[in-house]
């Protein structure tokens, strides 16, 4: 597959029928984008982030990177729109899957991916209306709370870990003790019968 640097270079790469479906699914994007969110080329996709500008941590799999968004995707065959705003908010994943099957539309969905053969196989209103719910302050104080609970979590894993590792170790010693022997025992009481 092709490297490319831009949109246009992206679209240009497709064949004529697969390009308008892209541009079209790219226009509903468009429309409820809001203007801090940019769209360039992520991931070798049409993407959407959150640039330097607005977030300068920039995304933290790759700081170099500006934060991700969604992005957008002519498979073999299907389109592929990855939403990272559904998967990190409960809220906005339950509008999107109710607005979703509301259209009749049949809904292809991994935790952020929505599949579709077709830009008619969509409700491009409702992924509009999507990106139109998504600001990119709230966005980025959701990814920052998820980011921190996935870092505490992996603390507290640790902790864990290494808490059953130590309990685990206690009890391979008492058992190799006993095995060989080695636990002490008390001595035998002498017995006075006999003695003097």
């Amino acid at each position: 597959m092709p490297t490319f640097a831009t949109v246009k270079e992206y679209l240009a790469a497709l064949p004529a029928d697969r390009r308008r479906e892209v541009e079209a699914v790219r226009a509903a994007i468009r429309e409820g984008l809001h203007p801090d969110i940019r769209e360039e080329i992520s991931y070798n996709m049409i993407g959407y982030v959150i640039p330097h500008s607005v977030y300068p941590p920039g995304y933290h799999c790759d700081p170099k990177l500006p934060l991700p968004v969604a992005a957008l995707a002519a498979q073999k065959h299907a389109i592929s729109l990855y939403n990272m705003a559904i998967y990190g908010d409960a809220d906005l994943l339950g509008w999107f899957t109710a607005a979703w099957k509301a259209s009749g539309k049949k809904l292809d969905m991994g935790k952020s991916c929505v599949r579709f053969k077709a830009a008619s196989d969509a409700p491009l209103h409702v992924i509009t209306q999507c990106f139109k719910k998504i600001d990119p302050r709230g966005y980025i104080a959701k990814y920052e709370q998820n980011l921190a609970q996935g870092k505490s979590t992996k603390k507290k894993v640790a902790r864990t870990a290494t808490t059953a590792e130590k309990t685990a170790a206690k009890g391979r010693a008492k058992a190799a003790a006993k095995s060989s022997g080695g636990t002490k025992r008390k001595p035998a009481k002498r017995s006075s019968v006999g003695k003097r």
